[in-house]
């Protein structure tokens, strides 16, 4: 995929499309932002995520679907592109080894490692995966 100089893509989640990391933001019961920088690969019109089940991000999630996707870098520090606003969906089982499959295509050898690790310390059922959707 192509982008202008800015980073920008055109596609459903701009620059988050083909960024290393994506800046997810999630909020708060009182409105206030929260963002956490997470590995993310898109699908069609969808960006797929995975974390631990029992994150903060999760418990924000289940209360409000409407997050915010960015490219950034490791550190969560904003790279070229606009924010794009979207609504998170959690997903079932066969949707996390799914948002796995997704994961492990675009960071290979590294993802399966992350993926393997997180398997022995947390049990299958320790992760998460999150789809998103841009807003309408």
């Amino acid at each position: 995929m192509t982008s202008d100089p800015h980073g920008n893509t055109g596609a459903p989640f701009d620059a988050a499309t083909t960024a290393k990391f994506v800046l997810l933001t999630t909020y708060r019961k009182d409105g206030t932002p929260v963002s956490s920088p997470l590995w993310g690969v898109t699908e069609g019109n969808e960006m797929f995520m995975w974390t631990p089940a029992d994150s903060w991000k999760i418990k924000r999630l289940r209360r409000d679907q409407k997050v915010v996707v960015q490219a950034c870098d490791r550190m969560g520090k904003t790279l070229e592109g606009k924010p794009v606003e979207g609504r998170a969906e959690l997903l079932d089982e066969a949707g996390t080894d799914r948002a796995k499959k997704l994961l492990v295509g675009k960071y290979g050898l590294l993802a399966r490692l992350v993926i393997a690790g997180s398997k022995l310390r947390r049990g299958s059922a320790g992760t998460i995966g999150i789809a998103i959707r841009p807003a309408a």
